[in-house]
């Protein structure tokens, strides 16, 4: 077949002295971006040194393109509907190799690299722990040298830019291209039309099984962009390639000529809405139906370009699982396994046996949830209406695994019900999760607890039929953005304390371990956490207009807003402390300043009254002069990733406090104990295996376990009775729900902390003795500043497990069969 031409040196090396860099950056300035260093804004300093930078990356990306087409290594193609990439200058430099030539050849130029490092825009591509865990997947994918390539949507706006007005989240666009994309690359060779609607005909064939042709009603054009992602030390580049959503037609012309004007644009704005925002609101009729269209659009699109990706290079698909791996990052991209079963059947000819054999080997799937709403499933009769073929698919691959159930494991009624790949129970609809199941030769989860879990609830008849499917494999995060790039100061410390070797293998910074007991070492680790607390201070102050001190106890909550993570229990311990520390003065308090920080999605009604009951609280506790000097509360608002980078390294203690079951795995938790903070934490998603890691001695866990948790659920759990017993805990939730924080409307948390009394779903009140009590666990740890330190050291010491670089290997090893 075709293989790729190379016609250029591509093992030839650029210089890296800063003199030459600073006049590639002065050429770029004026060839480029059409200025001389006379006229150039910081932007264009920072687009400049982005171009340098990138065309370092551009050579090691066609080289490891190269290698892999001729030595036809099995490619994986990790597809998620959300990359949280961040700001890539700091990323790309740093495992260049490139951070000081070019901080030196800006500094001959009289520019100041962390300045204009500071304008990139952080990419609006994600949301939270989902998209954040893929942009280190895909840095840790091109550091172990796996080929691979990232797929998912070039958000125009992405979910929102956070505002706090009068304490309340307002949702604003993110504005995130306004300057362009100097990392991107438009392929406009790779573009693919995809349909939507219409009607399925059946042609007859000769001989052969029965040919269904799929005449879409409506088109669009996926048009691809390309990011190279590099590797540490450049040992890999990969490509994040993302998908942007054009009209056949952009305008028309005979309605627009005809006065029509809004009218002639309609295809092209209803195009353009498939690649608008991330997560449109499903609460209607019409965000349903953008939603499937969003997931089917960049599924279709990424299975079309990985079958022309393969048949350059092999004759024809009957090889497909045997090189391509096609990982779905939770539901979002599970049509995949419908469309490549109709790709397969409908356009290259297989049978149904042989496509659903190709399917399952090729594909696998990540499961990241057990909540319902996150579980996707789609009503049948939009299925049926947006995407018909996939539908007559669906029905014929959930009846023969119906009949499976039946003729072979004799399974019950209620079983096959569960099993289903259409939930029957009122309104008709698809579950998705089943669907990858089914069309998966792999189901993993991200956490020991949460794998466990899937095996007992949500899967828990799927798996009885295939026990060998589901796997665990514990996420990570990437060391170099997570501790080097973002804790300069740390970082430093290591390598002048233990050398370098860390850097290339992170289980070697366990080294630091015999220093934990070191008051000379706990003296210069302190200090470095001091600094990164100074600056987290300095930039609330700016934003705020709120002053802290460093000297407190840092204590970080900053996660998606959500009921099960529970920023519900810290606010009312947070009230709880506060009344105690008026009432008894007299106490030596611990100093101490809780962030918050996250996003509540649009339309989730009581994230958002959280977010300002967070932003309230404050407001009262800020204005007492009586409890400044021991208490503050900041919500800082628009949580990103550039956000974290500052808030990770300043962290005294991480809250990872979700209800016992319902984290799948978490990741912030391994950034915040890389970086020396304790966990204050319940037995949920991987909190577990931090205990096991760092020792039960150095986190404080708190609460009821998961299975409590379920027996008090299935028991009928009585929370007013546990309200009533604790009188801090009834007190702060009286203080809450009769206005207290809220004198302009003291209803307000009126249903909020109701919901407690009544059901308390999420465990508030009943852990909240738990949690109080281990807050002043906290206290007392942080009053012995020795062992706080010990604790803290040996946190960052055993956290190296915790590498995305060996979750990938685990990935590579079990799932995608790749020799890396």
């Amino acid at each position: 077949m075709n293989q790729p031409q190379q016609s250029l040196p591509l093992s030839r090396t650029r210089s890296t002295d800063p003199e030459d860099l600073a006049n590639e950056i002065v050429e770029r300035l004026m060839y480029r971006i059409g200025k001389n260093s006379r006229a150039a804004k910081p932007y264009d300093w920072l687009e400049a040194a982005i171009l340098v930078i990138r065309d370092r990356a551009i050579e090691r990306w066609m080289e490891t393109t190269s290698d892999t087409y001729a030595a036809g290594t099995k490619r994986v193609y990790y597809l998620s509907l959300e990359f949280l990439i961040g700001r890539l200058m700091r990323d790309a430099v740093g495992n260049l190799g490139l951070l000081e030539p070019m901080r030196d050849a800006l500094r001959i130029l009289k520019v100041d690299l962390d300045l204009i490092a500071e304008l990139e825009a952080d990419a609006a591509l994600g949301n939270g722990g989902l998209g954040r865990l893929a942009a280190c997947f895909m840095e840790s994918m091109a550091t172990v040298g796996l080929p691979a390539y990232g797929y998912g949507i070039r958000y125009r706006h992405g979910l929102f830019r956070q505002k706090i007005a009068d304490g309340f989240q307002v949702e604003l666009p993110e504005t995130w291209l306004e300057h362009g994309n100097p990392w991107e690359f438009d392929r406009r060779e790779a573009a693919y039309e995809i349909g939507f609607g219409g009607r399925v005909e059946f042609h007859e064939a000769d001989g052969s099984e029965e040919k269904f042709v799929w005449i879409p009603a409506e088109r669009v054009i996926a048009t691809a962009y390309d990011t190279p992602i590099v590797g540490w030390r450049a040992a890999r580049v990969n490509t994040l390639r993302l998908w942007k959503a054009e009209p056949l037609d952009p305008i028309r012309l005979d309605a627009f000529n005809a006065g029509d004007h809004f009218g002639s644009l309609a295809e092209s704005n209803r195009a353009d809405a498939l690649t608008r925002v991330l997560y449109p609101a499903d609460t209607s009729p019409a965000g349903q139906e953008l939603r499937l269209r969003q997931e089917y659009f960049f599924s279709a699109a990424s299975l079309k370009d990985i079958i022309r990706r393969h048949l350059q290079q092999y004759e024809n698909l009957e090889n497909l699982g045997e090189k391509v791996s096609v990982q779905l990052n939770d539901t979002h991209p599970a049509v995949c396994v419908l469309e490549l079963m109709r790709l397969l059947i409908d356009e290259h000819g297989m049978t149904f046996t042989r496509a659903w054999a190709i399917t399952q080997q090729t594909i696998s799937y990540t499961n990241h949830t057990l909540l319902p709403e996150a579980l996707e499933s789609w009503p049948v009769p939009l299925f049926e209406r947006m995407l018909p073929r996939h539908m007559q698919l669906l029905y014929e691959i959930n009846a023969r695994l119906l009949r499976q159930a039946r003729s072979e494991l004799r399974m019950d009624d209620s079983q096959i019900r569960n099993i289903s790949l259409i939930d029957e129970h009122g309104e008709r609809r698809v579950r998705m999760g089943n669907l990858a199941f089914a069309g998966a030769h792999s189901i993993n989860g991200v956490s020991a607890l949460h794998t466990e879990l899937m095996k007992e609830t949500v899967f828990a008849d799927l798996h009885k039929m295939f026990p060998t499917r589901i796997n665990n494999k514990t996420n990570g995060i990437t060391p170099r953005r997570w501790l080097m790039q973002c804790n300069p100061g740390l970082f430093a410390l290591l390598r002048e304390t233990i050398g370098d070797e860390f850097m290339d293998d992170i289980e070697k910074i366990r080294s630091i371990e015999k220093y934990a007991k070191d008051a000379e070492f706990q003296k210069r680790f302190a200090a470095v956490k001091l600094a990164n607390k100074e600056r987290l201070a300095a930039l609330v102050r700016e934003r705020m207009g709120v002053k802290v001190n460093p000297e407190s106890l840092f204590d970080i909550q900053i996660k998606r807003i959500h009921e099960y993570k529970r920023q519900l229990l810290n606010i009312i311990e947070t009230v709880a402390l506060y009344d105690q520390i008026r009432s008894h003065p007299e106490h030596d308090w611990v100093p101490r300043v809780k962030f918050f920080a996250g996003k509540a999605a649009p339309t989730y009604y009581n994230a958002k009254l959280i977010i300002k009951l967070a932003n309230d609280v404050a407001r009262v506790i800020n204005a007492n002069p009586s409890v400044r000097e021991v208490l503050k509360v900041v919500f800082v608002p628009n949580y990103n990733v550039s956000l974290a980078e500052v808030l990770v390294p300043a962290a005294n203690l991480s809250e990872q406090i979700s209800t016992a079951g319902m984290e799948a795995s978490g990741t912030g938790n391994m950034k915040f104990a890389l970086n020396g903070a304790l966990t204050i934490g319940t037995m949920d998603g991987a909190n577990v295996e931090i205990s096991e890691q760092v020792g039960i001695d150095n986190i404080v866990i708190f609460g009821l376990t998961a299975a409590e948790v379920a027996a008090k659920r299935a028991d009928g759990y009585n929370p007013r009775e546990i309200i009533e017993r604790s009188p801090e805990l009834s007190q702060a939730l009286t203080a809450i729900s009769s206005g207290v924080f809220s004198p302009d409307d003291p209803d307000r948390y009126k249903g909020l902390i109701g919901g407690l009394y009544e059901h308390d779903w999420f465990m508030c009140a009943a852990d909240f003795d738990s949690y109080a009590a281990a807050q002043r666990r906290v206290d007392a740890i942080w009053n012995d500043s020795a062992l706080w330190w010990e604790k803290s050291i040996l946190n960052t010491a055993r956290m190296a497990w915790f590498s995305s670089d060996r979750t990938i290997r685990e990935y590579a090893a079990d799932i995608w069969k790749v020799d890396i």
